[in-house]
């Protein structure tokens, strides 16, 4: 596709390493065939980083901003000059709690503001500086159905604001599975509160206690504020041997390739990327019934949901897993994951609404 709009900004001010960032990247390279892309990210921090992934790709061009607060004449100032020096028409903003500095620079300048959301939200944002701060989005653009009205719920919209859904495309081959004879579980993602680590590891027990042998792998670096609780509970398994933490990694597709059983209890997802990969690579899922998993399967998708944050239940529904896995019929996720989440109908939809 021909470059044909106008130049872009994709922002995400994060400094973690999870879904959210890895997703502005993928985002970055994705558009770049048809509008100069400018990546803008937190100084020294992953993004920032990861330059190997996307400099040179494209002409992606990389400018970053150092900053202590969300509410930053830094963010401000920055933001503003990187607009104004690659004549920015577009913006895509992933995250939430920097647009309150955004706001205040894009003023005056004609911006088509994207925020895409990607993550669910608890308390509303109505009161009147959020309802100022929001008014000159153009669109909120939601990865699922469960965010879209998680957005209308908490988000105010300005008179002009729209909404759009645009599922994120999942991008890979057919994973070539690997012989093994232990049974093999997997989980990945950044290792924080809710991301389903903890409820996943209690629900080994069930394992143990059954005298199943089994790995399990848990790929995904630390919350900093999350380890200490983490590793108070990995210490007092009599399992613990059985766990391995593997930490980040680029080689997800080395454990996908190697795992029977993605355990994935999250308690508040947006659109998960490693549960769709999990689903592409036709390993056995279970997660929790909560926000995007029942649309999942409402579009067709096969695997296993379990009674919301209710760990008893989440070990029967594991041991389940166990019991039907040499019968499953699962096996034909990768086609249906390649049919709805196609890379090429994330570029249109997103074509749609830039400028």
């Amino acid at each position: 596709m021909a470059i044909s709009k106008e130049p872009t900004a994709i922002i995400c001010l994060s400094p973690y390493s999870g879904g959210m960032e890895l997703d502005a990247i993928k985002l970055a390279k994705k558009l770049s065939p048809f509008t100069k892309i400018t990546l803008i990210a937190k100084e020294a921090h992953y993004i920032a980083n990861a330059k190997e992934e996307y400099i040179g790709f494209n002409g992606i061009q990389l400018e970053t901003i150092s900053f202590k607060t969300n509410l930053s004449l830094s963010i401000i100032l920055g933001v503003r000059k990187i607009a104004r020096q690659y004549n920015i028409k577009n913006v895509i903003f992933f995250g939430a709690s920097e647009l309150k500095s955004l706001y205040f620079s894009f003023l005056g300048l004609d911006i088509n503001l994207i925020i895409r959301h990607g993550t669910t939200k608890s308390r509303p944002k109505k009161d009147w500086f959020h309802r100022l701060i929001y008014s000159n989005v153009a669109y909120h653009v939601s990865i699922c159905r469960h965010l879209m009205d998680n957005v209308r719920y908490i988000i105010p919209f300005g008179k002009n604001t729209r909404e759009k859904l645009i599922y994120s495309s999942i991008d890979m081959p057919k994973t070539e599975r690997v012989k093994h004879e232990t049974l093999t579980l997997l989980h990945v993602g950044r290792i924080a509160q809710g991301k389903g680590q903890y409820d996943a590891l209690l629900a080994c027990d069930v394992l143990y206690k059954n005298n199943i042998d089994f790995i399990f792998y848990i790929v995904g670096g630390f919350d900093p504020l999350y380890e200490e609780k983490f590793m108070e509970l990995y210490n007092s398994l009599s399992y613990k041997n059985q766990i391995k933490l593997v930490g980040f990694t680029k080689d997800v597709r080395y454990y996908l390739e190697r795992s029977d059983i993605f355990l994935f209890p999250s308690h508040g997802e947006g659109l998960s990327n490693a549960f769709l990969e999990a689903l592409a690579s036709e390993l056995f899922c279970v997660c929790y019934d909560n926000t995007s998993f029942p649309e999942l399967k409402s579009l067709g998708l096969e695997f296993l949901m379990s009674e919301n944050e209710n760990i008893d239940v989440l070990k029967e529904t594991l041991l389940k897993a166990v019991v039907e896995l040499e019968h499953s019929e699962f096996f034909y996720n990768y086609k249906k994951v390649q049919e709805l989440f196609g890379r090429q109908k994330e570029i249109l939809a997103y074509h749609e609404i830039l400028q």
